[in-house]
C-alpha cells in the first residue's frame, strides 16, 4: 500500500503542478502521466521504508498523517526532472532529517508498532565455562 496516493498530491499541490512536472512528451498532452507518478510514488515507498525497517514491521497497517507529509515532500521532489526550486528543495531535505530521525528513534511514529530490540537469546546471570580460581579448598586458612 503506498503511502500516498495521485489525488493527494493534486490537493497539496494542485493538477496545474503535476501536469508541468509530468506531460513530458515532444507534444504536450496537458494531462498528467499516470506512470511517471506511479514510479515516483513506488521510488518514494521505497526511500521510506528503507528508514522505516529499522525501527517498525513492515508495511503499516495505516499510513500515518505525519509519514503521508513526508511522503509528498519526497514525491514532488522526485517528479522533478531538473533542479527544482527552493522550497521544493528544503522540504524535501527536512522529509529526509526526519525520515534519519524515526529510524534513530529520536522521533516515534505514533500508533505504530515497533520491532522488539535485538537480544543474546538470554537473560539472568552468564555462566562461564572455567575452573574458579578461588575455591573453599583454595582460601583454607584465609577465612
Amino acid at each position: 500500500m503506498p503511502y500516498i496516493t495521485l489525488s493527494e498530491l493534486i490537493d497539496r499541490y494542485g493538477e496545474r503542478r503535476i501536469v508541468d512536472l509530468t506531460d513530458r512528451g515532444d507534444l504536450s498532452t496537458g494531462v498528467i502521466d499516470a506512470d511517471t507518478v506511479a514510479r515516483a510514488i513506488a521510488d518514494t515507498d521505497a526511500v521510506i521504508d528503507g528508514y522505516l525497517a529499522a525501527k517498525y514491521a513492515l508495511p503499516l497497517a495505516e499510513t500515518p498523517p505525519m509519514i503521508a507529509d513526508l511522503a509528498q515532500a519526497i514525491c514532488i521532489y522526485k517528479l522533478h526532472s531538473y533542479e527544482p526550486d527552493g522550497k521544493v528543495q528544503a522540504d524535501y531535505e527536512q522529509a529526509l532529517k526526519m525520515l534519519a530521525q524515526i529510524s534513530s528513534g529520536t522521533i516515534r511514529i505514533p500508533g505504530a508498532s515497533g520491532i522488539e530490540p535485538a537480544t543474546t537469546g538470554g537473560s539472568g546471570a552468564r555462566v562461564t565455562d572455567r575452573e574458579r580460581p578461588m575455591t573453599e579448598a583454595s582460601l583454607k586458612g584465609f577465612v
